[in-house]
């Protein structure tokens, strides 16, 4: 895939249109996933239930219970201001240090794990559930990582081997960043991401479970989220404005949970208003996630959203339509 140049800094949120979800930077890795996402997937039935089948998963739902997984993209500090070594202390890494998320912390070596090629390029997608710029930086553990005992920031290299200062843009709903993994490792690591917002102290933190190398056993790779489509509808305009629904199904078949559109609107278009949404606008591009009240959707199920606005184009015309 083609790389996002790093040197594009993402537009400051415009603005939150409709109350209900925090205003605040939530995200997580999902390619490859984070333990809580990883997490979220395993454990996802089609019944819409949380029932993790992979024994990592659910020995941290033992100790932290579901919500969390409901809330994987929110491992978070919100006085972090980025610190890391001496801030987030040694056995509490994956959690950033919060007690939400300390069933993720645990030391075993069967956390859902990605096998990647030690040496090989990769694309990191890091979901933005609420867009805020700022910067990334990954780290990886060193050769002899022992999974089983607690991770600590000695298991890590000192340096990341990925920085995006600023971060990339956002594209799909998420950041897309492009590097290359360290040569002279094989088998089970922990890949560390720290993704620091530049308009606050908020920090978010997470670990990836990789496997690298030709392992002789390696893992299915993480189950892939539900199926969904999407799509705009114009409702009305007029000289310098407009009216539309956005429409989300659920083409799979399980319960989807926190849906997503972001889709691309012409330039100088502002999103001024919606209903039965969370609507946000960076440049160009508008994401609306679920109300808390749709926010579930059955196989087949559907949900609208509407929208207005001012534009110079008329009618817009809205691109690059896609959800989650």
């Amino acid at each position: 895939m083609v790389a996002a140049p790093l040197v594009v800094a993402l537009i400051a949120l415009l603005m939150t249109l409709v109350p209900g979800r925090p205003a605040s930077a939530h995200g997580a890795l999902v390619d490859p996933a984070s333990r809580t996402y990883a997490c979220y997937l395993d454990g996802l039935s089609p019944s819409g239930e949380i029932d993790p089948q992979n024994p990592a998963c659910a020995a941290a739902v033992g100790i932290s219970g579901t919500q969390p997984l409901f809330d994987w993209y929110g491992v978070l500090r919100s006085d972090g201001a980025g610190r890391t070594r001496g801030y987030i202390p040694d056995g509490q890494l994956c959690s950033g240090g919060s007690e939400k998320y300390a069933g993720f912390d645990l030391a075993r070596d069967d956390w859902p794990a990605q096998e990647l090629e030690a040496g090989g390029d990769v694309e990191f997608n890091f979901a933005a559930w609420v867009p805020h710029p700022g910067s990334f930086r990954l780290y990886i553990t060193r050769q002899g990582y022992d999974p089983t005992k607690p991770l600590s920031w000695d298991d890590l290299d000192a340096a990341p081997f990925l920085t995006a200062d600023p971060q990339p843009p956002l594209t799909d709903g998420g950041y897309r960043l492009q590097g290359t993994l360290p040569e002279g490792r094989t088998g089970q690591h922990v890949i560390y991401t720290v993704w620091e917002r530049s308009d606050s102290t908020e920090t978010f933190y997470g670990c990836s479970d990789v496997f690298l190398g030709d392992d002789e056993t390696p893992p299915p790779p993480p189950p892939e989220p539900a199926d969904c489509s999407a799509a705009i509808e114009l409702d009305n305009s007029w000289p310098g404005g407009f009216q539309a629904t956005v429409t989300i199904t659920n083409e799979g078949d399980r319960k989807m949970h926190d849906w997503a559109v972001q889709w691309t609107v012409p330039e100088g278009t502002t999103v001024s208003d919606g209903w039965n949404g969370t609507y946000m606008q960076a440049g160009q591009t508008v994401m609306v996630h679920a109300a808390d009240w749709n926010s579930s959707l059955e196989p087949g199920e559907s949900a609208s959203s509407g929208f207005t606005g001012t534009s110079g184009a008329e009618p817009p015309v809205f691109t690059d339509i896609s959800c989650s």
